[in-house]
């Protein structure tokens, strides 16, 4: 029985080893998969560090181009609001000058019908028209555009041209 015994025994240690070198060759092919995962990880963490330093690169530019965009905004801004207080105080030079102009036409009209029906006869005197009509003087201001220069020439010629009126009028008062 001892023969039996040592023939099984090593029939058993033989099934033994075949298992043992099936599984040993598995997991050396696991290993070689693992080993070749390995090399593809480390290449797409390499990958992921430098893309996302290169993100990092562009958001440092995004914010220097955002910030840059933001003063040249602000600027843009604050040369819009000057034109516009600029404009405003044109505008209303203007409307005071048209004011002036208009009344010296209102008052020269009645003139010009008594003077077309009857003899010339004084409207009233100087002061009556100087309470009317006062002088207004309109500070030209700084042009600060070619459109701007060309309002203050207009408003100034029309000042110039609403006291030749004025005066004409007086002279014809008195």
């Amino acid at each position: 029985m001892s023969l039996l015994v040592t023939l099984l025994a090593d029939g058993l240690v033989a099934v033994l080893l075949v298992a043992s070198i099936v599984s040993s060759m598995r997991l050396s092919g696991r290993i070689t998969k693992l080993k070749a995962d390995e090399a593809a990880l480390r290449q797409t963490i390499g990958d992921l560090v430098m893309a996302s330093s290169t993100a990092e690169r562009a958001i440092v530019g995004l914010r220097a181009t955002l910030d840059e965009c933001d003063r040249t905004l602000a600027d843009r801004l604050g040369t819009a609001e000057r034109y516009a207080t600029d404009l405003a105080a044109h505008v209303e030079a203007g409307e005071t000058v048209i004011a002036r102009i208009a009344s010296i036409v209102a008052q020269a009209a009645p003139t010009r019908e008594i003077a077309r029906t009857s003899a010339p006869a004084p409207l009233a005197e100087p002061r009556n028209l100087e309470r009317v009509v006062p002088p207004v003087r309109v500070a030209p201001a700084a042009p600060s555009s070619p459109n701007g220069e060309r309002l203050g020439v207009a408003a100034a010629a029309a000042l110039a041209m609403s006291e030749r009126a004025l005066g004409r009028l007086r002279s014809k008062a008195a």
